[in-house]
């Protein structure tokens, strides 16, 4: 137990620590010797320490202990505690993100803001499940401003489970979309899981709520909201008087996007009208306004902002000699984000003949499966591109279902027979948009493209 309290010492004290790849270890770290798909993490505990390890936490008993390895019964249940300690010693202010879409881009765009001038902790990568909160929680830097937190959920109960650990007083809810309705079945269903995030009975310290209300799934939420005690509400949809998009306009060979911050207007220019994208950077105007920041600061160094790997990203690479730009939506998707990305790709400026759009599946969809793919086709082909590559089995069953489609559905089954087919059908300067659920064939057919950036 004196090891026990040597590592709790430690893990509350420092920042950034704690890792689950025995690869990541620097000197001082924390492994945690977790049970994996394939292997169980004591198998690479010898490798953590030979990297500098200053403990590793394992569930084995029997495993050759010494002051750096220490052992826990449950390390889940024992983690849990000592987040939540580290939790409740923290005086910054929590920020908690859900939603069904687009929750690492708003913690990423938020945290490229806020690091300019503010000390920052935020969660890495898309640590938004019980696994990677936990680990957040323990890497949070107790002497920072700011700590941001993504919260997922793909099933009832998960989002009250995980607000009791984050308790963020500031809470951020991007959309509520068509994901995961195999468990949730309904859109509302989503919406009131969701809920759960800014319910007084699970989060007490939670005192606003920023939110984009522009369906009727998402207008549960503000129904549930208004019932709330001690909540404030901060609205950046349509509904808004005080934060909202007041004009969009083209200047020279790109937009001007007026905002209306709190009555002040800030002016910004982009290349690409991308809805979502803006809707992001209003939730962030909101929120340094509601906070008394600098908002001019945003409008400053939105330029240098760039979007998420597998979010939007831009590649330049190289195929059989040809030089292409590969928009990079591989992480994931749903009916709504598809459509999005299509309707933000149809507005590129550049000829239909050199556009190339590649999906993939649509993941945990449910009984919608199919409905879904075959619609997302229907609105697809009301324009024309270069090539429409498809790949899974659903959009297999689709391409069997349409009658007379303006496109050339071209279907594949493998990431090897999209690769031999661009290699000998690509043109120098062809965009090709790559959009799919993560975990699917086109998912890995992008991170084997991407390789070949030049």
């Amino acid at each position: 137990m004196v090891e026990l309290n040597k590592f709790e010492k430690y893990i509350i004290s420092k920042k950034d620590k704690v890792r689950i790849s025995s690869k990541d270890i620097k000197n001082g770290d924390i492994f945690l010797a977790l049970r994996g798909k394939k292997f169980h993490g004591n198998k690479f505990i010898n490798e953590a320490i030979n990297k500098g390890a200053r403990f590793c936490l394992t569930d084995n008993k029997d495993y050759n202990q010494n002051k750096k390895i220490l052992y826990v019964k449950n390390i889940y249940k024992y983690l849990t505690i000592v987040a939540k300690r580290k939790r409740d010693l923290y005086n910054g202010k929590v920020i908690g993100i859900t939603g069904s879409a687009g929750k690492t881009t708003l913690k990423e765009t938020l945290a490229f803001f806020l690091k300019k001038d503010q000390v920052i902790s935020f969660s890495k990568k898309s640590y938004n499940n019980e696994l990677g909160i936990l680990i957040s929680l323990l890497n949070l830097d107790l002497n920072s401003n700011f700590a941001i937190f993504e919260i997922g959920t793909n099933n009832f109960g998960e989002i009250k489970f995980l607000t009791n650990l984050v308790k963020p007083s500031e809470v951020f809810i991007t959309n509520i979309q068509s994901t995961h309705l195999e468990n949730f079945k309904t859109k509302d269903n989503i919406a009131r899981e969701k809920a759960d995030i800014f319910l007084s009975k699970y989060n007490n310290k939670r005192k606003k709520l920023y939110i984009n209300a522009s369906s009727k799934s998402e207008n549960i939420l503000i129904t549930k909201a208004r019932k709330q005690k001690n909540l404030k509400i901060v609205r950046i949809d349509t509904s808004s008087k005080k934060y909202l998009i007041k004009k969009i306009s083209p200047y020279k060979k790109s937009y001007k996007v007026t905002f209306s911050i709190n009555k002040k207007q800030i002016n910004i220019n982009t290349k690409s009208i991308i809805m979502h994208r803006l809707n992001n950077l209003l939730f962030c105007l909101a929120f340094y306004s509601e906070n008394f920041l600098n908002i001019k600061s945003i409008a400053n160094r939105y330029k240098f902002l760039k979007p998420v790997q597998g979010r939007g990203l831009i590649h330049k690479i190289i195929l059989n000699k040809k030089k292409l730009s590969i928009i990079d939506e591989s992480y994931n998707a749903n009916p709504d984000t598809m459509l999005q990305s299509i309707k933000y790709f149809k507005g590129i400026k550049s000829k239909n003949n050199k556009k190339i759009i590649i999906l993939g599946t649509m993941n945990e969809m449910g009984k919608t499966s199919l409905k879904a793919h075959y619609n997302l086709l229907k609105q697809l082909d009301e324009t024309i591109f270069k090539f429409v590559i498809l790949c899974g089995e659903f959009f297999e069953t689709s391409i069997k279902k349409f009658i007379n489609p303006k496109n050339e559905f071209i279907y594949f089954k493998n990431k090897n027979k999209i690769m031999q087919f661009l290699e000998s059908k690509v043109h120098n300067n062809d965009i090709i948009l790559i959009k799919c659920s993560n975990a699917t064939e086109i998912n890995e057919f992008a991170k084997k493209l991407l390789k070949l950036g030049n």
